[in-house]
């Protein structure tokens, strides 16, 4: 402690502050994130060595501080939902004839109807599924 002559002034001591490596701040779990001291009107981004965790921990002007707390997951380079433009969007030109063709015969079969007595291929004395 520094002596001005009258009273002792206190400069609070960051002995135990995490080392930061390579511009990361890392804390052990969520009580060393609220132990971490952070200078008025700043904000630190604090990473959580336990967990897949990182801590946003800020003071506002007075020196009260507040904590966001965001859980991260890690993803793995397969995609985990349809891709736009993917090959399931798509019809071949195979499937594309095969649907005009079932659509042609259906125009065709509303053309041969006249006047409401179209042949059905089923009697009527045979029940319908």
């Amino acid at each position: 402690m520094a002596y001005n002559g009258y009273y002792p002034a206190y400069y609070p001591q960051y002995q135990n502050q995490p080392a930061q490596q390579g511009g990361i701040i890392w804390v052990q779990g969520e009580s060393g994130a609220k132990s971490y001291m952070v200078a008025p009107g700043n904000t630190v981004q604090l990473w959580d060595s336990e967990a897949q965790t990182i801590y946003l921990k800020s003071a506002d002007a007075s020196g009260m501080p507040s904590m966001r707390i965001l859980d991260y997951q890690i993803r793995d380079n397969a995609p985990s939902g349809p891709i736009l433009g993917a090959k399931s969007d798509f019809v071949t030109r195979g499937e594309l004839q095969t649907v005009l063709e079932q659509l042609n015969a259906l125009k065709a079969q509303i053309n041969n109807f006249k006047g409401g007595k179209h042949e059905s291929p089923v009697s009527a004395d045979e029940p319908t599924k």
